[in-house]
């Protein structure tokens, strides 16, 4: 008696991991706007894990993008990935059980890195003096970047296979992704369509 597998979506089930550790602590901090500076291990905890799989992730997007390009830091992303994937900036990331909308990538427009990614550099390098900026707003920005470089990363990477996409729903459904806790808009999810 055997075991069959198929291809895993590792990044996918990263997401996943820490979307659940995410959801998990609102159980002990409301995401509400008046908790917003909370802070505490467990959200550094989340700060470094997410923003450190954007970093990963963000070099794979470049790769794709413009293979013989430079793709070494945050600033280097921001250079290829604005130039090639406009519409990366632009998306939008919510968290429907708290009515929390967000536009983590939204200060690229104006060629500056997120507010949250300079947060995880302080708390990565200088924690003992930054360590108040692991906190709920940074960390549910930080989520929100690496959800939307997970759904690109796949979608290009799917591309790359030959795989060619209608709409955002196609990626979703490869993934066998439903809408989570921090989910894309309802036309990224195939249940979307259902409603209609």
């Amino acid at each position: 008696m055997g075991i069959r597998a198929s291809e895993s979506y590792i990044h996918w089930n990263y997401f996943i991991a820490l979307e659940q550790d995410l959801a998990q602590t609102s159980r002990y901090i409301e995401f509400n706007e008046n908790n917003y500076g909370t802070y505490s291990v467990e959200l550094a905890h989340l700060l470094l894990a997410s923003a450190s799989e954007v970093d990963v992730i963000a070099k794979e997007i470049c790769r794709f993008l413009a293979p013989a390009e430079r793709a070494e830091n945050i600033n280097h992303y921001q250079n290829i990935i604005c130039r090639k994937l406009p519409e990366f900036v632009e998306e939008t990331v919510l968290i429907p059980r708290f009515k929390i909308e967000l536009h983590p990538w939204l200060n690229w427009e104006q060629n500056i890195n997120p507010l949250w990614w300079q947060s995880y550099n302080k708390v990565k390098h200088q924690r003992s003096d930054y360590f108040h900026e692991a906190n709920l707003k940074n960390v549910l920005n930080a989520m929100g970047g690496l959800l939307i470089a997970v759904f690109y990363y796949y979608k290009l990477k799917f591309q790359s296979e030959g795989l060619t996409f209608q709409k955002n729903n196609d990626v979703t459904r490869k993934l066998d992704a439903n809408p989570g806790f921090i989910q894309l808009r309802d036309d990224y999810y195939c249940w979307h369509l259902l409603l209609e």
